[in-house]
């Protein structure tokens, strides 16, 4: 088994903190402590063993509770340590140009002579993922956005899907070893796909650059992205935190890790199944839960208890009520009962409880014996090559996360790698 340390990455402060100096993402000095915790975590990690450390893309949260990730934020972990994998899961790619993300990736990969990982995400967070790809297409997965004439987009989610997909599938083309021409609904390259790009300096381009690149009358009629990544043919792609089949197949076929947060112990033998039954069928041969990662939080102390105490204080009791669960993540652990308790309707905040993420398998609670027993049961079940711990960074104290870490990596990791 793998393991990945996955950071929100959060301001580090209390909920009075949080709500004394908002907003408290915007102060430097506090930003400047997030980045430090980030890297001595990081560092951390890579001493114990782990395979990488991660971080989502969000942003605009002035609250400083999800503050998210750019490249930079990776590049800067993979400068101070040594040997550690990095980077987001996942880029939402709606909201990116996808040359421009292409570009960013390979850079990274070079710079760090393949250091780099990258998930994918389609993004359901319309307080930035809207504004920050409104001339593009993108459109969160989750919310309607208003129209200028009043109104709602009807179809936010296709269109958030098909921008999905057609950015993977222009990632692909750019990292390939050859020249490329794509038309699709949202982009087209060579821009304009029908005559191409007038480029002044063609006898150069003819003579020193790819071959068919630039045709007769001196226009761009390919498009070749460079540098290529270090890693070939690309770094090793996730796909960020899904729970549904249709999300496991495309992953088989695409050869994309999935990550799941779904945590019923059934369900998750019944999705690896899955995986390996669908990479078959597109010439991939996987043994069960390879290929495959699971999402989850882990609190360790003396007692089950204690560690209770330390989940309340940190995510589980703060962030997830107050965000997550606005969401509906907490509807990712339904239990039998639900359904004629909340026939048809959303869980409601009370029931985002430490009771029911446990008895879920999402929040491995106790001391090292305890958490190995959920470890078990993991590996029984679907056996998964990557384990992604949900840290409590910036939610509870650095002190409190090192000790957890050290107790994991020292007393459980052995275990399983």
């Amino acid at each position: 088994m793998k393991f990945m340390f996955f950071f929100y990455p959060a301001i580090p402060a209390t909920m009075e903190e949080r709500e004394k100096l908002r907003p408290i993402a915007s102060r430097t000095d506090k930003f400047q402590q997030m980045l430090d915790e980030i890297v001595e975590l990081s560092q951390m990690a890579e001493d114990l063993g782990f395979s990488a450390v991660t971080f989502p893309e969000h942003h605009l949260h002035t609250e400083g509770g999800e503050m998210g990730s750019v490249p930079g934020l990776t590049q800067h972990v993979l400068a101070n340590t040594k040997k550690i994998m990095a980077g987001p899961i996942g880029y939402v790619l709606p909201g990116w140009n996808p040359l421009r993300l292409a570009l960013e990736m390979a850079w990274l990969d070079q710079v760090t002579k393949g250091r780099t990982l990258a998930g994918f995400a389609r993004g359901y967070q319309s307080r930035w993922l809207n504004p920050m790809a409104q001339q593009l297409h993108g459109v969160s997965s989750l919310q309607g956005v208003d129209t200028p004439s009043g109104g709602t987009q009807p179809d936010t989610d296709t269109v958030n899907r098909e921008a999905f997909q057609e950015v993977f599938e222009i990632l692909k083309l750019a990292w390939a070893d050859k020249p490329f021409r794509y038309k699709g609904k949202y982009y087209e390259y060579p821009y304009p796909y029908e005559t191409g790009t007038p480029w002044p300096a063609d006898e150069w381009t003819r003579k020193y650059g790819t071959p068919g690149e630039i045709d007769d009358n001196g226009n761009i009629q390919m498009i070749n992205v460079v540098p290529k990544p270090y890693q070939k043919p690309h770094p090793p792609l996730f796909q960020a935190f899904s729970q549904s089949e249709a999300t496991i197949r495309w992953a088989a076929k695409e050869g994309i890790i999935p990550t799941l947060i779904t945590s019923d112990l059934d369900d998750l033998r019944n999705y690896a199944e899955i995986l390996v039954e669908e990479a078959g069928k597109h010439g991939r041969e996987l043994k069960l839960g390879e290929d495959l990662g699971v999402f989850r939080g882990v609190y360790m102390a003396d007692t089950r208890e204690q560690a209770r105490e330390l989940a309340m204080a940190g995510l589980m009791g703060t962030g997830w009520p107050g965000w997550a669960h606005a969401f509906g993540f907490t509807d990712a652990f339904r239990l039998p009962e639900d359904d004629e308790k909340y026939p048809n309707q959303k869980l409601p905040v009370s029931e985002a409880t430490m009771d029911r993420f446990e008895r879920k398998h999402f929040t491995l609670v106790g001391n090292a014996d305890d958490v190995r027993r959920e470890m078990d049961l993991l590996v029984d079940a679907a056996n998964p090559e990557w384990f992604i711990w949900q840290s409590d960074q910036g939610y509870l104290p650095l002190d409190d996360v090192k000790r957890m870490l050290e107790r994991f990596g020292r007393e459980v990791m052995p275990h399983y790698l």
